[in-house]
């Protein structure tokens, strides 16, 4: 009995201490490790909605801290990377992953003594990398550092690469708030200097839009000679860039682009043989491309565009066989174009506009904004041409054939040339075209609606100003679709007839002004264009719209038309009214009847009104005045009646009011005075009775003051010391029952003179602006106004 209960006791006990001691744990992550992560977890906010204010959604996959947890092996949580025998945590991409905060408030990250790398980039950690934080970065064989895209500010403290001396990669690209270029990371002279002689290592450097206007270009020759990608872009870099620098033995990208105050000259001899990309884009580089640059033999990008060189190409770039991508737009290069070029199979861009090229007219690609002559005739076939831009030329004769073999094409611009004869059937064939623009040209002939229907790729159509080209259907055009298309513009052609085989959600841009337009939208064709922004439909023959295309619009111009009858039920629907987005309404030079709706005053979003040159009667609604967002009010020529409101609210946004040629009577009214934005007054030849306004004098803006044929009377006021009219360069009282003499100090700033007849022609001299005038005041300051709202401009 007594061996028993001592078996049983020995039993007992080795079971109590089996139990006390915990079991082998199966997590490779580091209990000490794991918790600093879960710290730096609860420092940091996740808000996507924060980072992507603007309703941007970042494309990359986001990394989840949320579901860091300890019931997790650390080393298996998404962004964290572990060695696989000592567990020790050796990596972590939390690249956009809408972190917020400050990284450098609390140091639980940097308790992480065997990092080896690092990606924080595309967040929004905010702080500074000054001398308290660099002592955080005390890291054993770093090698990785990439902080771009964040928040981060301040000097670059010099201690920070006395510390991370084994990196070999380092981005501190995009970090500041981009409105604000104070709060830009900022290199010193000595913080750059240390980290180009204790960087030993370094092969890849980007610092994009980090400020380095202090440094010093030559403190470059010391960088490491295991570059391979160096990226200085925007860094408001000056002086004169040292050529040795392009003869890194190992550099493969070469990035200066941005910096406007960055001169040099392209090395004539010892490039850098592996280079790949070289971007000296928006610099101050000089003198001609040289021919060693035909040793470039693994270059695949050049970007040159925006400098100051000179001379003609060299042949030497076609001997680049690589190039796939070559700008030198805006580089006052002159001369022919080098045949050679024309055998890069690869090329996708090649962009030579903005120069002074000459000579026949070459094979392919972007040639806009040049002195090119003659035909399109040897347009050669490089399967993997995307893009052509061959705009603002001298090309004539018709479009070849040939062009449209180009069957990778998705954009298309021969715009602003001397093309003459019909549009090819084969440009339909291009099936992955997005956009095509053939305008300012003269093509003749019809588009046909079956033929164009091919292509469902399309977004842009401008083939506006070819007034001898029409547009073609079919009887099946109900049945077309164009699901991606946003802008079509047909102005200034031979339209004859709505193009209703349009009809798509996304259509957002529709111009068919100038063109021989009859009849009326229907009801049918208005409710295919639900999506529309902008509609222009100036000069046209249109008598009615039987329904309002769309509730999104914010442009709508019906000028000079021959629309009849009441503005509601002819051109705005009884929706239309509550409608937040239509900021411009130009219904002018029409028959249109009957009152101004009160309704329209419920657009809170109008910045322009114009219903002049119809047959309106009636008063002027007081609600007009509080139209706070209105800039452009234009009624003359009409029959209105009564006096002028004066309800013009304080601090109203009016800058040009055109009141005349109508029957209004009474006062100008004192709640003018409120339009502290008005340039142009025009109330002349109604029946207004009143004396001169002289507190008009207080407006800081007012350029025009035309006050003619009405029934003012007295003297002008001689004692105006504070009121002094100091903008003022037109005035014209003629025609008013004025008395005494002509005070002087009125017209000391004046700069125009007024002839004798009816129509008056005003003469500005030069230092006042103008956009096109004709010989009417009202023509002159239309072309000059309302040119401010085009139809497919900001609305």
């Amino acid at each position: 009995m007594g061996s028993l209960c001592l078996v049983l006791v020995v039993l007992q006990l080795s079971w109590s201490l089996s139990s006390s001691v915990p079991p082998p744990s199966s997590h490779l992550c580091l209990p000490h490790q794991r918790d600093a992560l879960l710290h730096f977890k609860t420092t940091i906010s996740v808000d996507c909605d924060f980072y992507h204010d603007d309703g941007y959604r970042d494309p990359y996959p986001r990394i989840d801290i949320e579901s860091w947890n300890k019931s997790i092996d650390c080393c298996s949580w998404k962004g964290v990377k572990c060695n696989n025998v000592t567990g020790h945590v050796i990596g972590m991409d939390l690249s956009h992953s809408c972190l917020l905060g400050s990284l450098f408030a609390n140091n639980s990250l940097f308790q992480l003594h065997n990092l080896q790398w690092l990606d924080l980039s595309s967040n929004n950690l905010r702080g500074s990398l000054l001398e308290n934080t660099s002592s955080l970065f005390r890291f054993h064989g770093f090698r990785r550092l990439n902080l771009a895209d964040n928040g981060f500010d301040g000097i670059i403290s010099s201690k920070l690469f006395s510390q991370l001396v084994s990196l070999t990669h380092l981005n501190l690209s995009y970090n500041g708030f981009f409105d604000d270029i104070e709060s830009y990371l900022r290199f010193d002279g000595h913080g750059f200097d240390m980290l180009a002689r204790n960087l030993t290592k370094l092969r890849n450097l980007v610092l994009d839009t980090v400020d380095m206007s202090d440094v010093a270009l030559t403190s470059l020759l010391n960088l490491s000679s295991s570059l391979e990608h160096l990226s200085f872009s925007w860094c408001q870099l000056h002086g004169e860039f040292p050529t040795q620098a392009f003869q890194l033995p190992n550099l493969k990208v070469l990035d200066l682009s941005g910096n406007e105050n960055l001169a040099g000259y392209l090395p004539n001899t010892n490039w850098s043989s592996g280079l790949e990309l070289l971007d000296l884009s928006e610099c101050g580089f000089k003198e001609s491309i040289p021919a060693s640059c035909g040793n470039l033999t693994q270059i695949i990008s050049v970007g040159l565009e925006g400098n100051s060189l000179e001379g003609q190409i060299p042949d030497v770039f076609g001997n680049l066989r690589k190039l796939t991508s070559l700008s030198f737009s805006s580089c006052n290069l002159s001369g022919p174009l080098p045949i050679t070029i024309f055998n890069l199979t690869k090329i996708t861009h090649l962009d030579l506009s903005y120069n002074h090229l000459e000579g026949p007219f070459p094979n392919h690609l972007d040639l806009s904004y040049n002195k090119l002559v003659g035909s399109i005739d040897r347009i050669q076939k490089p399967s993997s041409i995307q893009e052509v831009y061959l705009s603002y030329n001298n090309i004539s004769g018709s479009i070849p054939c040939s062009i449209f073999d180009l069957v990778n094409l998705t954009s298309l611009d021969l715009s602003s040339n001397n093309l003459s004869g019909p549009i090819p059937d084969s440009i339909f064939d291009l099936v992955n075209l997005t956009s095509l623009d053939l305008s300012s040209n003269d093509l003749s002939g019809g588009i046909k609606s079956d033929m164009l229907s091919k292509l469902t790729s399309l977004e842009f159509l401008d083939v506006s100003s070819n007034s001898l080209l029409s547009l073609s259907t079919s009887g099946n055009d109900v049945n077309y679709s164009f699901p991606q298309l946003t802008t079509v513009l047909f102005s200034g052609c031979s339209v004859r007839q709505f193009p209703n085989f349009f009809r798509t959600s996304k259509l957002t841009f529709l111009d068919l002004s100038n063109n021989v337009i009859s009849g009326g939208i229907s009801k049918w064709e208005a409710e295919g264009w639900e999506g529309l922004i902008s509609l222009d439909l100036y000069h046209n023959f249109l008598t009615a719209l039987e329904q309002f295309p769309g509730n999104n619009l914010g442009y709508l111009n019906l000028r000079s038309n021959l629309l009849q009858g009441p503005i509601l039920s002819t051109c705005l629907n009884p929706q239309i009214p509550s409608s937040k987005e239509l900021s411009v309404i130009i219904i002018s030079k029409n028959k249109l009847t009957g009152n101004i709706p009160s309704s329209i005053c419920n657009l809170s979003s109008l910045d322009v009104l114009d219903l002049s040159e119809n047959s309106l009667r009636g008063t002027i609604s007081d609600c007009f005045g509080n139209l706070r967002s209105l800039e452009f009010m234009n009624l003359q020529m009409n029959n209105f009646y009564g006096k002028i409101p004066d309800s013009f609210v304080n601090n109203s946004k009016l800058s040009h009011l055109l009141l005349n040629d109508n029957l209004l009577e009474g006062l100008v009214p004192p709640s003018l005075a409120n339009c502290i934005s008005l340039e142009l007054l025009n109330l002349g030849k109604n029946k207004l009775s009143d004396r001169f306004p002289y507190w008009l004098a207080s407006l800081p803006r007012l350029q025009i003051l035309i006050l003619r044929f009405n029934r003012f009377h007295g003297s002008l006021p001689h004692s105006i010391a504070s009121f002094s009219f100091s903008a003022l360069r037109i005035i014209d009282l003629s025609g008013n029952e004025f008395t005494g003499t002509l005070p002087t100090k009125l017209f000391q700033n004046l700069r125009a003179m007024k002839g004798t007849w009816d129509c008056v022609d005003y003469h500005c001299p030069s230092n006042v602006s103008i956009m096109g005038w004709t010989n009417c005041l009202y023509h002159w300051w239309w072309n000059m106004k309302v040119l401010k709202y085009p139809p497919f401009g900001k609305l």
